[in-house]
């Protein structure tokens, strides 16, 4: 069975998306989809937990994010889709995996916006030092506005919004090469401020100053970090020539990625203490603040500002594409599958901002513990999203060798025994994070309640996901599978 023919029987999904992202902005998408508040607000709370290991724990994720974006990659070539790794799931694993995948990964997506929304209003606060009057705004009223002004943008077009995160990318990747280029010039020639610099840092504090176990259960905040690397795929439905530009993408940032989080820990480790960053402050805005540069500090507090936006924006953009095409197929409400003339996903969307809105609650409620609360959620569902691409990739080599699908040009290293190892690093930081008392502990806890009630919801919606599978013919085999590997109805 061609890929193509195979490709046919998910074009439905499809339907009403413009291809109007151009290369340029898919190479941007790639890299700056994954740079964002985990890297430029939360490196600064694990580098004060885990010290300098901090960019061991990057090496590896951006190791294994390599293997996720490369079998990713091959799904695409097979079959470019705006649905990415749930519409595979729901090719190799059946309609009901892919709507708990689909939902988990939207919850994931919904927990960034809340994270993401807190991180400017603590960005915004920050410039209360020079502007007192930002005192009087609440926290919670930041975040709301910050949410609707995205909101907005969003609902216009996919070319505002590839525009958008092409130049959002852009200031944050100059901005850290800015960084590394004063960076390594200081460990070389020595800081103005006269502070001292270089390896001795490290060896006064060794690799693991709090211990190995400190370092690990800060595991979650490295996978949130390296978050958004899968929203190459879910642009693949949205721009020309996919099987050729996607794999180009990938091939060119991946590396790029892992070079700026691993030397961007490293450098500021070997320009400051690693206890000199907290949780409450950009360490890339700690460390200008300590130069004595002046507006050095509040410049970059706006690059990590615009560095927030990008993942709000890209994660609202993600969000309504994945439940379209779930819509499309019956798994989420009508009025999520509901595209605009511009070919936008506004009901998606719209439902995405609809719940984010519950992070401004949490800001009002909690406004010191809402980013490591939802940070926690968010870094579970997304492992669940990264399973959710190495699985039908493993799926989709096994039918490979059985002569029922062909591989493309473009194909991952060493599967099938890469997908196994990801699974087991995935599975692994599951651990990592259900250890982390009490944050992590009750996240994970917290999916007690959140998976019953999407069993619930399958079950209310099956039926119309049998209802539209009868009405679609399926034109390869006659039937088409709806709640797991063996559940099939025939189709006439």
């Amino acid at each position: 069975m061609s890929p193509t023919s195979k490709g046919a029987s998910f074009a439905h999904e499809q339907e009403g998306f413009q291809q109007g992202l151009k290369p340029r902005q898919i190479q941007m998408i790639a890299m700056g989809g994954s740079i964002g508040t985990g890297l430029f607000l939360g490196a600064g709370g694990r580098l004060q937990d885990a010290g300098p290991s901090l960019m061991i724990l990057y090496a590896i994720a951006g190791f294994f994010g390599y293997l996720i974006l490369r079998q990713l990659g091959e799904l695409v070539s097979y079959r470019p889709s705006s649905g990415s790794f749930v519409s595979y799931t729901r090719e190799f694993f059946g309609e009901k995996w892919a709507y708990f995948v689909g939902w988990m990964y939207w919850f994931s997506w919904a927990a960034t916006a809340i994270v993401d929304a807190t991180a400017i209003a603590i960005y915004v606060r920050w410039f209360s030092q020079y502007i007192p009057s930002i005192n009087d705004i609440p926290q919670w009223v930041i975040a709301l506005i910050v949410l609707l002004l995205v909101v907005f943008t969003n609902l216009i077009s996919v070319k505002l919004f590839g525009e958008l995160e092409f130049w959002f990318a852009l200031i944050k990747v100059g901005s850290l090469v800015l960084f590394m280029v004063i960076g390594i010039f200081f460990v070389i020639f020595g800081s103005p401020s006269g502070q001292p610099v270089g390896f001795s840092l490290l060896s006064e504090s060794g690799f693991f100053p709090n211990g190995i176990m400190a370092a690990l259960v800060v595991f979650q905040g490295v996978i949130f970090a390296y978050s958004g690397i899968e929203l190459v795929g879910t642009a693949s439905g949205e721009i020309k020539d996919p099987r050729q530009a996607i794999p180009r993408a990938i091939n060119t940032v991946v590396w790029r990625i892992a070079f700026f989080y691993v030397g961007s820990i490293l450098l500021l480790t070997l320009l400051l203490p690693y206890t000199a960053y907290s949780a409450d402050e950009s360490p890339f805005v700690t460390f200008f603040a300590s130069i004595g540069v002046d507006y050095a500090a509040p410049i970059m507090q706006l690059v990590v500002i615009t560095a927030a936006f990008s993942s709000l924006n890209a994660g609202l953009y993600s969000t309504g594409r994945i439940t379209h095409s779930m819509a499309m197929n019956g798994s989420a409400p009508r009025f999520t599958g509901i595209m605009s003339s511009s070919g936008v996903p506004v009901g998606g969307i719209l439902l995405t901002g609809a719940v984010a809105l519950l992070g401004v609650a949490i800001n009002y409620l909690w406004p010191s513990q809402a980013f490591e609360i939802v940070l926690n959620i968010s870094a579970i569902c997304i492992v669940i999203g990264w399973m959710a691409i190495t699985l039908p990739h493993l799926r989709f080599v096994a039918l490979a060798k059985e002569g029922k699908r062909q591989r493309p040009a473009y194909q991952a290293p060493a599967a099938p025994w890469s997908n196994w190892l990801t699974l087991i690093f995935l599975v692994g930081a599951l651990v990592l994070i259900a250890y982390d008392y009490p944050l992590g502990t009750y996240s994970m806890a917290s999916m007690l309640l959140v998976i019953p009630l999407l069993v619930v919801g399958w079950f209310l919606t099956r039926s119309r996901v049998e209802e539209i599978a009868r009405s679609r013919e399926d034109t390869d085999t006659g039937s088409i599978r709806i709640s797991g590997s063996s559940d099939e109805i025939s189709l006439p």
